[in-house]
């Protein structure tokens, strides 16, 4: 089994200027997945790879043992570039070089960091039993569901349930299951990338549930908000 985990971060961010590399409690966001990789690499004998356009990121990386000297096309580092395109690019790179071919894809997102090495290895192991589905991601329970507390506007001007149940809910709970996407983490057959695939969300997804808070950093209060669990030990696990 050969495993190439991959750590995309771009440095054009024009919400959070610099957010990939900016110090939370004391040490950059990006170091909190390096860490991470660094272990389940040593765990799986994994390759681990950096895509990104920016020098600042790279050297920040190296500095924390991640060193690599792929460079992200300007293509793929602007605002409307999917993620897909950019992990096949880096991963067909990566094979080039290595002369491999893996037969895993392992995406840590940077800014989603609340994951533990337990949950990569929970979740690999879920997919690797189902032998049918093409890749996995983590989730958390969705606070808001689509078929009983969120609308969205109608072509005829009023609002509607986002999703109609089969039958009249009268209570959430009641309600199917429904998650959010965390963006912490993805599982890949290398199947998954020979058909050009448009979303992470393919026909055969599975997906990991954190039994632990998890959450992307997307806005400053976002920073601000881990940063206080981690400095008050509130976090309630170990990164």
């Amino acid at each position: 089994m050969s495993l190439l985990i991959t750590l995309c971060a771009r440095g054009g961010s024009k919400g959070i200027p610099g957010k990939n590399i900016r110090p939370i409690n004391g040490m950059s966001l990006i170091a909190y997945t390096i860490r991470h990789a660094q272990a389940f690499a040593e765990k799986t004998k994994a390759d681990i790879t950096l895509s990104t356009e920016s020098d600042a990121i790279r050297d920040v990386a190296a500095q924390h043992g991640l060193k690599s000297d792929y460079v992200r096309p300007a293509e793929l580092a602007s605002d409307s570039a999917g993620k897909l395109p950019v992990l096949q690019h880096l991963l067909l790179h990566e094979e080039q070089r290595l002369k491999k071919r893996y037969d895993y894809l392992l995406d840590l997102d940077v800014t989603s960091p609340l994951r533990t090495v337990a949950d990569l290895e929970q979740g690999f192991a879920l997919l690797e039993r189902d032998e049918a589905a093409l890749n996995l991601f983590s989730v958390s329970p969705a606070r808001r569901s689509p078929y009983f507390n969120m609308v969205e506007r109608g072509e005829d001007g009023y609002v509607h349930l986002c999703k109609q149940p089969a039958a009249t809910l009268l209570a959430r709970q009641s309600a199917p299951k429904v998650y959010d996407m965390n963006a912490s983490f993805y599982f890949y057959r290398r199947a998954f990338f020979d058909s050009a695939p448009q979303s992470a969300v393919s026909e055969r997804s599975l997906i990991y549930e954190m039994p632990h808070l998890c959450f992307d950093l997307d806005a400053p209060e976002d920073f601000a908000f881990l940063e206080f669990l981690l400095a008050q030990n509130q976090l309630g696990f170990s990164l």
